[in-house]
């Protein structure tokens, strides 16, 4: 179920997209028969079938139940503690992977096994014909990819559970991985693997710059992980620039296999290179800086779908009109699939599932609240409850365009009908394959009353605010944001923590009274049916509040999350906050406070009102 090919070869690889996606189904069906060949004889399984009777898709569908992490923690906790990895596998578990999710506030644990990692590099050796086919040249220069690892945790088993993309930089398949003319990178393994972030991000960014004539493109995962990168860069120009001058290294650069990779690249002083980088960032606005300090760089890459589809006005500022390319959909759990438009504009990204990644099944939503259909969960489940999931569930193949679902995967690691949690909606096919576009994760809500506003909705509220009222005439970036739901007082409200930044300049924002409670109504305006009519006719809302707080209040929150166990290169900023140290965090930094002023607008709709 791993295909071969040389990634050099993108004519190859074109055409082994071409016969996955064109055998969708039958590759599923092998599958899901493969998974089940080799792990029926699991503790897990054996719970459900009967034997080889029931070494089949139906009979796995009718009697082997949809579940969700709290369902499966028991059984990887017990590897985790030290049983054998028969539990859910039938090939031994080698190392543990920490989801960016959390159970009972500790990172979810998904069972990993070596075959896994040979299933990563064939999907990410996938994604080197798509971007040759759209972008030329990219075997004439280096990519300036910012990438981070984090210390893994040893449990009682011994074995090690760290983060996913830390599972895949640490892997003998990344380090010892083949020449590929295509995906050179400007930063040496040894900056990758290094394990102070700080000193990890100063390195990486030296080396990028040192080879900046070499760089066609530049990234990180997340467009947030980037935006920081931006933003060190900014706060530490000078420094990188008096190293590039002097072809030494700061000596606060203590990691030894830093410094000794970084000074080999540096190769001595150049007086000049600094001189033509520091420049550019002494400008007052940097505005347009990625292809000013990069001016070969053909494109950005980094996610910007889901929640990080905020950052796209503040990136395309920085980027002076590099296409932002997004080009995979993965998780811990699963590799999904890729984006095989990698130029489109960034709303339009959709990704194609890749059929042979795992088994795939999709549990219909309804499209306005993306609340799932109801059907009984397994713990009372009979025939009837299983007839019914049956008819709901729906294969890889069988989803209808325009139709929201949420992801439900079986993989070769021991995950068998888990949930996901991802709510995705399904924008067309190649092939046989379908395209999906990334929604939200699912419960990832604000709720005072019998309101629920989804993360979507919230961001699409902030976006028309941030259009309306922030650009013109202030002139403000919105940098980051998150939410709060405050029941503190009666009615409840929502708060929104906001931190600006002028647009050409790095002075404190300075904040008018009436744009700032105009954004707040904006937002309101913006929400659904049900705010509005918990605003404007229960009075069981009140009015929301918009908080603003200093410029880098977000690179502490982020830093404080990563001292919670959050993973560096997995985080992604909470767009609705709960712990208390998050908030004293946030609260503790507030320059400005403002409330909508009104209540917005609501009428009754039919037997609603």
């Amino acid at each position: 179920m791993i295909p071969s090919y040389d990634p050099n070869d993108t004519e190859a690889g074109l055409k082994l997209l071409e016969e996955l996606t064109t055998n969708a189904e039958a590759i599923q069906q092998q599958v899901i028969h493969q998974i089940l060949s080799q792990n029926s004889g699991t503790q897990y399984l054996r719970a459900f079938l009967d034997g080889e009777s029931d070494k089949n898709q139906q009979s796995f569908k009718n009697k082997v139940p949809v579940v969700n992490y709290d369902d499966i923690k028991p059984f990887i906790q017990r590897i985790a503690d030290g049983e054998s990895s028969d539990i859910v596998s039938a090939q031994p578990i080698t190392e543990l992977l920490t989801s960016s999710g959390t159970s009972a506030g500790k990172p979810k644990l998904m069972p990993s096994t070596a075959e896994e990692l040979d299933r990563k590099t064939f999907f990410y050796s996938m994604l080197v014909p798509i971007m040759n086919k759209y972008v030329n040249g990219l075997d004439e220069g280096k990519g300036m990819y910012l990438l981070f690892i984090k210390p893994e945790i040893k449990t009682p088993s011994g074995l090690m559970a760290r983060p996913v993309l830390t599972s895949y930089y640490k892997s003998q398949h990344f380090r010892n991985r083949p020449f590929n003319k295509y995906n050179v990178y400007t930063s040496p393994d040894q900056t990758i693997l290094c394990q102070d972030s700080k000193q990890s991000m100063y390195c990486q960014l030296l080396c990028g710059l040192v080879q900046r004539s070499h760089v066609l493109r530049v990234g990180a995962v997340f467009a947030s992980a980037f935006l920081r990168a931006v933003k060190f860069l900014e706060d530490h120009y000078k420094e990188l620039c008096a190293d590039i001058r002097t072809g030494t290294v700061t000596s606060w650069i203590t990691d030894s296999a830093c410094r000794d990779s970084v000074l080999s690249i540096l190769n001595g002083p150049n007086q000049e290179l600094a001189d033509e980088i520091e420049s550019e960032c002494a400008e007052k606005s940097w505005e347009g800086i990625l292809r000013r300090i990069w001016p070969k760089a053909k494109y950005v890459e980094v996610i910007v779908t889901g929640s990080m589809a905020q950052y796209i006005p503040t990136l395309e500022f920085y980027s002076g009109g590099l296409p932002l390319v997004s080009t995979m959909y993965a998780s811990s759990e699963c590799y999904f699939g890729i984006n095989l438009n990698p130029l489109c504009d960034p709303a339009d990204v959709s990704y194609t599932l890749l059929p042979n990644m795992a088994y795939f099944e999709f549990l219909p939503v309804d499209d306005k609240s993306h609340e799932e259909i109801h059907f009984a969960s397994h713990s009372n489940s009979d025939d009837n409850d299983d007839a019914l999931k049956e008819d709901l569930i729906v294969d890889l193949v069988n989803v209808e365009v325009g139709q929201y679902y949420e992801i439900v995967i079986t993989t070769f690691t021991g995950l068998y009908r888990y949930r996901v949690g991802d709510i995705l909606k399904v924008t067309g096919f190649h092939n046989k394959a379908p395209q999906f576009r990334f929604v939200q994760r699912r419960n990832v809500v604000l709720s005072i009353d019998t309101d629920k506003t989804s993360e979507e909705d919230l961001l699409n509220a902030v976006t028309q605010a941030k259009l309306n009222h922030l650009q013109h005439p202030s002139s403000l970036l919105l940098m980051e944001y998150t939410s709060y739901a405050d029941t503190s007082s009666i009615p409840g409200h929502y708060v929104l923590f906001w931190e600006l930044k002028p647009r050409h300049s790095n002075d404190p924002p300075k904040l008018d009274d009436k744009t700032m409670e105009d954004c707040c109504s904006e937002v309101e305006d913006c929400l659904d049916y049900v705010y509005r009519r918990c605003r404007n006719r229960d009075k069981s809302i009140g009015p929301l509040e918009i908080r603003v707080v200093s410029l880098g209040t977000f690179d502490s929150l982020m830093d404080f999350c990563v001292s919670q166990g959050s993973s560096l290169n997995q985080y992604k900023t909470p767009r609705c906050v709960k712990s208390g140290g998050a908030l004293e965090i946030l609260d503790s930094r507030v320059i400005g406070r403002f409330f909508s002023k009104r209540v917005p607008q609501w009428e009754p709709l039919g037997l609603d009102s």
